[in-house]
């Protein structure tokens, strides 16, 4: 089968992992994370777009220097070439969310327990 299904709230919440890719093709990548309390997910900027939905927890988006508050059903949509970065506000909760790259930013099946297994892996 092309394509992909699955129930993202579901994959979203039950992810424990800093970063877990569920589907990649040429095109596009769709990844769910969890941020721990107090965590981020490093200050970056993109030649691709980014679209960010919030599932569960509490945050804030800097885009360019401008900061939002997220929380659950919270969309932040980055486009290429925007300093951006996802904090999370909560000292003990986890932010969880899912992203999608458009193309692919991130090897097919990519797993990073934690933000420090990624920046290693970069």
């Amino acid at each position: 089968m092309k394509g992909y299904v699955t129930n993202i709230e579901e994959e979203t919440l039950a992810n424990e992992n800093f970063r877990t890719v569920l589907y990649t093709d040429e095109r596009v990548q769709l990844v769910v994370m969890s941020i721990v309390g107090g965590g981020d997910i490093g200050e970056e900027v993109h030649t691709l777009d980014q679209f960010i939905r919030i599932e569960e927890g509490e945050g804030k988006s800097i885009l360019d220097g401008e900061e939002h508050v997220l929380g659950a059903g919270s969309v932040v949509i980055i486009p290429a070439g925007v300093k951006h970065n996802i904090i999370n506000t909560s000292s003990h909760d986890a932010l969880k969310l899912y992203t999608l790259y458009a193309p692919p930013n991130h090897k097919p099946g990519t797993i990073h327990a934690t933000k420090e297994d990624a920046e290693k892996d970069e």
